[in-house]
């Protein structure tokens, strides 16, 4: 861990040009030298100044849920595919031919699109005469695209803490572009949520009095089989040795939940989009085999399950009890009245007549 660090020290010149960079793309965008494109239909962004891990992809399946009553496309990168270009999500989709996430909304919800594209302007233009509203999934640094309102993403316990641009850290643009967004969403944030630890968040955030600070939490499901979806309570693997395996930016959340159950959990942690191999499940079928407690399960996630299903690895998993664990955001009661007033008010001014 300290060589890590001493590493990064490193790296910190590379993080200064890096900021100089983004922070001279930023007011370009600003000053109107680089144009964005706004259109005439509600564009709502879910984003992040982190790398990963903050909790997209749940807080774009609360938005799907809460708009239900509009039609819906979700335009994602689709980052890990293996593909290039403007996909429309059907049902020969694969991890690689669009990615986890976006094939896990696919998948997940009935009568809305999932599309896939870099280029997001392109993709609005195939998407919007077709639907109400367009949720983009991981835009907020993507300039070209204006959107009508930026949803930004917090980790409650990354705030307060000392953190670096990339390559020396995993801030992917400058804390001052937080000003661009109209929600701070602080996300996994400790339930219950004391009103010291809850202000201290927006002292950190420091909103400018246009936006609004809201405060949500992970709620998570019960386990489904990987194959049969058949499902069990989290409270039924008390005791149970578990194996996990994630390829996910921060897993910490998740094994903070499976302890409340059992203490007894051996990890093996992928990078986030991880494109598992036949060796990895074999050698990670093979330590679970070989463990000797009589009550034992194999935990994944909801995103890694995708991958696990579309690699061809059943022949391997099939006769193993393999389970995912689905997560949702939720908000604090206020909070919760708050944002879906908001999200429901811009959808509704701004949809057009069609």
């Amino acid at each position: 861990m300290m060589l890590l660090n001493y590493l990064r020290l490193l790296l910190l010149p590379f993080s200064f040009i890096y900021g100089i960079a983004i922070t001279l793309r930023k007011k370009l965008y600003d000053w109107g030298i680089i144009s964005s494109v706004k259109f005439d239909l509600p564009v709502i962004c879910v984003g992040n100044l982190a790398v990963g891990g903050s909790g997209k992809t749940p807080t774009t399946e609360y938005l799907v849920r809460l708009l239900a009553g509009y039609k819906i496309a979700i335009l994602s990168r689709g980052y890990g595919r293996e593909t290039k270009g403007f996909i429309l999500a059907d049902d020969r989709a694969t991890a690689k031919s669009i990615g986890d996430e976006p094939l896990q909304y696919y998948q997940k919800f009935e009568g809305i699109t999932v599309a896939v594209c870099e280029d997001r302007v392109k993709g609005i233009e195939k998407l919007k005469d077709g639907h109400d509203l367009i949720i983009l999934d991981d835009a907020f640094q993507h300039r070209p695209v204006k959107a009508g309102l930026n949803i930004l993403l917090f980790e409650f316990r990354k705030l307060g803490t000392l953190q670096f641009l990339l390559p020396a850290g995993n801030l992917r643009d400058v804390f001052s572009s937080r000003k661009r967004a109209e929600v701070l969403l602080v996300t996994k944030s400790p339930v219950p949520l004391l009103h010291v630890a809850q202000q201290a968040s927006i002292n950190e955030l420091q909103p400018n009095n246009a936006q609004k600070v809201l405060h949500s939490y992970l709620k998570y499901g019960d386990l489904k089989q990987l194959y049969t979806e058949e499902q069990r309570s989290l409270e039924t693997i008390r005791d149970f040795e578990i194996y996990l395996l994630t390829g996910i930016a921060n897993p910490d959340p998740l094994i903070e939940e499976l302890e409340k159950y059992t203490k007894t959990i051996k990890h093996e942690k992928f990078p986030d989009h991880y494109a598992f191999k036949t060796d990895d499940i074999k050698k990670f079928k093979s330590a679970y085999e070989s463990g000797n407690r009589k009550e034992k399960i194999i935990i994944t996630t909801e995103k890694d399950s995708k991958r696990l299903k579309a690699a061809g690895f059943k022949d391997l998993l099939v006769n193993l009890p393999v389970y995912f664990l689905p997560i949702e955001v939720e908000l604090f009661e206020e909070d919760k009245i708050t944002f879906d007033e908001l999200i429901l008010n811009y959808v509704k001014s701004n949809r057009r007549n069609r």
